[in-house]
């Protein structure tokens, strides 16, 4: 997310592709024959308005939609679960924490994967596998049985966003990449919002089963448009299989400062968005809102909020840099969970407008910050983030309600904020060292 020095993830510097391959633009011949001595080979990666370009941002958009709709299927749905089979929020708040902290702590290994057998054959398989479980899911028997298969479900998803990240770093000009990232983004929060919309509607009518069964319908379809769009890479070049080659790359990754930084930004404004949106459910369907499912589903719709200022991202960047795009994005989520502290729908709602647009733009900063940083390694280095990223999301989606059971939403809030303070302490910190790095450099020459 941040700048230069707040630490993002997968970071692929855009002067430095230097694994990427170019084709030489056709010179014209001399008198003898010789092509010219001072011909530049063409950059033969997308770029906006370029061949291949939209359709591949349709498809990682769709890819987007599909991974988010079926990772938080059950969010919204939590009050109904914890109704039919009789438990508490913090157990039911499991149906999340399993699929994204099984996603956490699988991306990792799939990044491998990724690295020997390719961006786009990855995301298949992951998107097919998650697809398949997500028709079984609506038939779990107990409580038991639905947080397993959501474990199964967030561990098949762990292939698809790191490889999307590693892909786009690879295919997409460097110039392009943030706003390319962004457009994924984007579609990460349109298949949140429509996941939980169409769920409180579908649930409201025909209950939470019937509803995740729709979810897993849609996200077949785009899991087919997804790979018939998708142009196949031209520029990826698989790595080894061998875990000295991964310890020795991560082991690389973990001793950058920048990417450790990142890294924790991205967990941290995970660990916000995790708990608010986990728990927000329970305090509306209580007094003195009283909401049905479907009016709470439709809360959800502040997601366009995200997909706006997701893709936008790289304009924020330009004009305000990283670290001061990272700034701006953790004091509009603490705006944000402030507000939402008053007993009034219209002031809660617009606290989880502001919340939602400040996580989404700390998010694709961080992201794009991180594909902007590693050198080489991308996918790894996309997977530590996203590993982090999904482990803020379960422990915000666990640590929030509990912090809800304790202390009401104030309670959450406070948590929040806790959070919030950790990303700006992190931001000071990196954009201390960058000052003293510029200053070692200046004095040195």
């Amino acid at each position: 997310m941040p700048s230069a020095s707040t630490g993002a993830s997968t970071i692929v510097d855009a002067s430095a592709a230097t694994a990427v391959r170019t084709e030489a633009a056709p010179a014209p011949a001399t008198s003898t024959g010789a092509a010219p001595l001072d011909v530049v080979p063409a950059d033969s990666r997308m770029a906006p308005g370029g061949p291949g370009y939209r359709r591949m941002s349709l498809a990682l958009f769709l890819a987007g939609v599909a991974t988010f709709a079926l990772l938080y299927s059950t969010q919204a749905l939590l009050p109904l679960i914890s109704g039919d089979f009789g438990v508490t929020a913090s157990t039911a708040s499991w149906t999340v924490s399993a699929a994204t902290g099984a996603l956490a702590l699988f991306v990792l290994p799939l990044s491998a994967l990724s690295e020997r057998f390719g961006r786009r054959t990855l995301m298949t398989v992951s998107l097919a596998i998650a697809v398949a479980v997500g028709l079984l899911v609506p038939f779990a028997p107990s409580v038991g049985w639905l947080v397993a298969l959501r474990a199964v479900q967030g561990a098949a998803l762990a292939g698809l966003p790191v490889s999307a990240m590693a892909y786009l770093a690879e295919e997409v000009r460097p110039k392009a990449l943030i706003t390319a990232i962004g457009l994924f983004v984007a579609g990460n929060s349109v298949g949140g919002m429509s996941g939980r919309v169409i769920t409180g509607w579908v649930a409201q009518e025909w209950g939470w089963r019937v509803a995740l069964g729709v979810i897993g319908l849609i996200a077949v379809g785009c899991a087919v448009a997804f790979r018939l769009l998708l142009p196949a890479p031209k520029h990826f070049k698989a790595g080894s299989l061998r875990p000295a080659v991964l310890v020795r790359t991560v082991r690389g990754h973990l001793a950058n400062p920048l990417l450790c930084r990142l890294y924790a930004i991205g967990a941290l404004f995970m660990t916000v968005f995790g708990a608010v949106y986990t728990v927000i459910g329970y305090r509306l369907t209580d007094a003195p809102f009283s909401l049905p499912q479907g009016i709470i589903g439709s809360i959800f719709l502040v997601y366009l909020v995200g997909t706006v200022s997701a893709s936008t991202a790289g304009k924020l960047v330009a004009r305000l840099g990283r670290r001061g795009a990272l700034y701006l994005a953790g004091g509009t989520t603490t705006a944000g969970l402030l507000v939402s502290l008053a007993d009034s729908l219209p002031l809660i709602l617009l606290g989880l407008v502001l919340i939602t647009a400040g996580f989404f733009a700390g998010h694709a900063v961080a992201s794009s910050s991180v594909s902007h940083t590693a050198k080489e390694g991308r996918a790894q280095a996309s997977a530590l983030y996203q590993s982090a990223y999904y482990l803020g999301s379960s422990a915000g989606g666990t640590l929030g309600a509990v912090a809800l059971h304790a202390g009401g939403w104030a309670g959450t809030v406070a948590l929040g904020l806790l959070a919030v303070l950790g990303v700006v302490t992190i931001t000071v910190v990196g954009s201390h060292a960058a000052r003293t790095q510029r200053r070692l450099v200046a004095v040195h020459r």
